[in-house]
């Protein structure tokens, strides 16, 4: 279990926070106001306004209700991140990271295209459907470790990059159809009447009273399981009310003003760090810190913006990212993943195991390349090239063979190097952020710099992907590289990536379709020299990894252990750190910054029972090949005549990996 080390303070700061948060939105409202209105008509245009009078329409029918749907949305949200903390013992639980957002979206989006007629009961009831399916997706994986806090922020991580895959697919199919989700996803506050206000404060004034009669027993669940029981408490029914209440009150947010990360992590952690020590004074102060933020950051938004229109869903992620960090750092870790990869002479026996288990993914890999490069459909049906028809179809099909080859091999290399590295399970460069920062560099240059060669698109990714490397390792530092700081450091950052990637989508830039798709993890563009550049660097890859396998023993056994064994530390670190950012760099240029496989392809090596560290590479190298290469060819195949991206089937694969493994366990 997890807690966060806070001073014993009085509830009373908490409180005295919130307020002055309100006091400062309203100190902002007011500069907005005045700057539609003299402050001498205030008062009429609220109790008898001309509608004839533009400033007036607009302050009474604009920015007065979009105050008010701050309030309410903050505090909605704050009292579901709250209740979700309390019911999970977990500080860092939030409708986003329990995949309630992720979840909303696809229901959202099936309802829009294949049942219409559902969107008649309500965006708001909608997104709630789905959230609630998504968040009982999340509880049932995490039961299997007994709802850890790593488990159950684990389980929602992977349940909301699987959903928004499945969102993103449905958007390239359907982008016309969905535009308006996009709209909804950057979580903009703007009103263009009451209308919004009178329908959600009903809403969330059921849901406060809900809460309001379950404070005892969600204040018994600060006991002990054994004497919250001996005082007649019934957990799992506290549980399933408490978290039906969460997801309500989350939901209803999300299916009236869309997706607002962050603002349920935020109220409740700064009221605790603030002095709310009981719960009792963290559901006063929670929501209301949470209130005054999303109205702070909104009327904020309002004044700077110069009339130009910034979701305040995107913003808060933003701001969000830093926060999850610095609560990252204020947490003692509770658990540290098996160091699998420091294993003992017993374990690397098993040599003839290791040589069974290379041939066979080198055959199923020979197999995959021959299938992707033969086998296809026509508007006939499946159709399978032979001859003079696949020479002819070879030099439009190999090249992204290729390129979805080498980058699963590349990525499935660099997730080995960091799991070594760090002696850390779940290290891989998706997981970790790492090609986030590589793509968030990728975005930048698009929309700052004039078009560039793939040679020097290549560097820069690279460059992006080794500073957020370095990053991540320096604030994982103190935690000894634990699974919880590590994991949600990457979650951070992701976070910033999709909401940059939200805001343009939001202001409607046409380059942002081209981003968007590569960012799927698409091979559709990739060029003969592309996938001739990328296999060659795949192969000096392999080539190198035998240089490095005295590191990848020693490092996974701590930092004492390896300096003893006479270890450079700083050397060793710094190589692997700086092959770790071209491997990834290079790969999230041609296919994206998606998919599990730099995370999966290690762990099914692993499973397979090869645990010596060059053959534990290479058979994770030739899974992670094996992977993109079918994932290349079922985005190529199932929806034809569409194209599905394989960075998105890739996720999709990986997801459901873990699902079993789950379940396994």
């Amino acid at each position: 279990m997890t807690d966060l080390a806070i001073p014993q303070r009085s509830g009373n700061r908490a409180a005295f926070l919130g307020n002055l948060l309100l006091f400062l939105s309203l100190a902002l409202l007011a500069l907005n106001l005045r700057n539609l209105l003299p402050v001498d008509t205030w008062i009429e245009t609220l109790v008898g306004f001309d509608p004839a009078n533009l400033s007036q329409l607009m302050a009474r029918d604009v920015l007065m209700p979009r105050f008010v749907m701050s309030l309410l949305c903050g505090g909605a949200l704050g009292l579901a991140g709250l209740v979700f903390q309390q019911v999970l013992r977990n500080p860092l639980a939030e409708p986003g990271t329990l995949g309630v957002f992720g979840g909303a979206k696809c229901a959202l989006a099936i309802a829009i295209l294949w049942a219409p007629g559902a969107l008649a009961l309500g965006w708001d009831v909608v997104a709630f459907g789905g959230g609630m399916i998504a968040t009982l997706v999340v509880l049932l994986l995490a039961s299997r470790q007994g709802f850890s806090p790593l488990s159950v922020i684990l389980a929602g991580l992977i349940l909301s990059l699987c959903l928004n895959a499945l969102g993103s697919m449905l958007m390239l199919v359907h982008f016309e159809a969905l535009s308006d989700l996009y709209n909804w996803e950057a979580g903009s506050l703007v009103q263009n009447n009451w209308r919004g206000v009178q329908e959600l404060l009903p809403r969330l004034g059921f849901v406060l009273v809900a809460t309001v009669l379950m404070i005892r027993p969600l204040t018994l669940l600060d006991l002990e399981a054994g004497n919250a029981r001996s005082v007649g408490l019934s957990l799992a029914t506290v549980r399933t009310l408490a978290i039906v209440i969460a997801v309500v009150a989350s939901g209803f947010v999300a299916g009236t003003v869309g997706v607002i990360g962050f603002i349920g992590l935020a109220g409740p952690a700064i009221a605790r760090h603030a002095g709310a020590r009981r719960f009792r004074d963290r559901l006063w102060a929670g929501p209301l810190v949470s209130a005054g933020l999303l109205a702070f950051t909104d009327q904020g938004l309002v004044l700077v913006s110069g009339g130009m229109e910034i979701p305040a869903g995107a913003v808060t992620a933003v701001v969000g990212a830093p926060l999850l960090i610095w609560l990252m750092r204020t947490i003692r870790s509770s658990q540290r993943m098996p160091q699998s990869s420091g294993s003992t002479a017993a374990r690397q026996s098993r040599d003839d195991l290791t040589v069974f288990w290379i041939v066979v993914t080198l055959a199923a890999l020979a197999v995959a390349i021959a299938v992707a490069l033969a086998v296809g459909r026509l508007p006939q049906g499946w159709h399978i090239a032979l001859g003079d028809e696949f020479g002819d179809l070879t030099p439009w099909r190999l090249p992204r063979v290729t390129a979805a080859l080498a980058s699963g091999g590349m990525l499935a290399i660099a997730g080995m190097l960091m799991q070594r590295m760090t002696g850390n399970g779940l290290a891989s460069p998706e997981m970790l952020g790492i090609s986030s920062g590589a793509a968030i560099i990728l975005l930048l240059v698009t929309f700052l710099l004039p078009p560039l060669d793939r040679i020097t698109m290549m560097g820069l990714s690279s460059l992006g992907a080794g500073l957020v490397l370095v990053m991540v390792l320096w604030l994982s530092r103190r935690s000894g590289f634990s699974p919880e700081h590590l994991l949600l450091t990457g979650v951070a950052l992701s976070t910033v990536l999709g909401s940059t990637l939200t805001f343009l989508l939001f202001i409607g830039d046409v380059r942002v379709l081209r981003v968007l798709n590569w960012l799927s993890g698409s091979t559709y563009s990739v060029t003969a020299t592309d996938a001739t550049a990328i296999c060659l660097l795949a192969a000096v890859s392999l080539v190198l990894v035998p240089f490095l396998a005295r590191w990848l023993a020693i490092l996974p056994l701590g930092a004492a252990t390896s300096t003893s064994l006479g270890l450079s530390l700083g050397r060793s670190r710094l190589i692997l750190l700086l092959a770790t950012a071209v491997l990834t760099g290079t790969t999230t240029l041609i296919v994206g910054p998606l998919s599990f496989v730099g995370l999966m392809a290690p762990h099914m090596a692993r499973l397979l029972g090869v645990r010596r560290p060059i053959a534990q590479t290479y058979v994770a190298a030739t899974i992670g090949a094996l992977l993109m290469v079918l994932a290349d060819w079922i985005g190529r195949t199932v929806a034809f005549p569409w194209q599905i991206p394989a960075g998105l089937i890739a996720t999709m694969l990986g997801g459901a990996y873990f699902v079993a493994l789950s379940f396994r366990r």
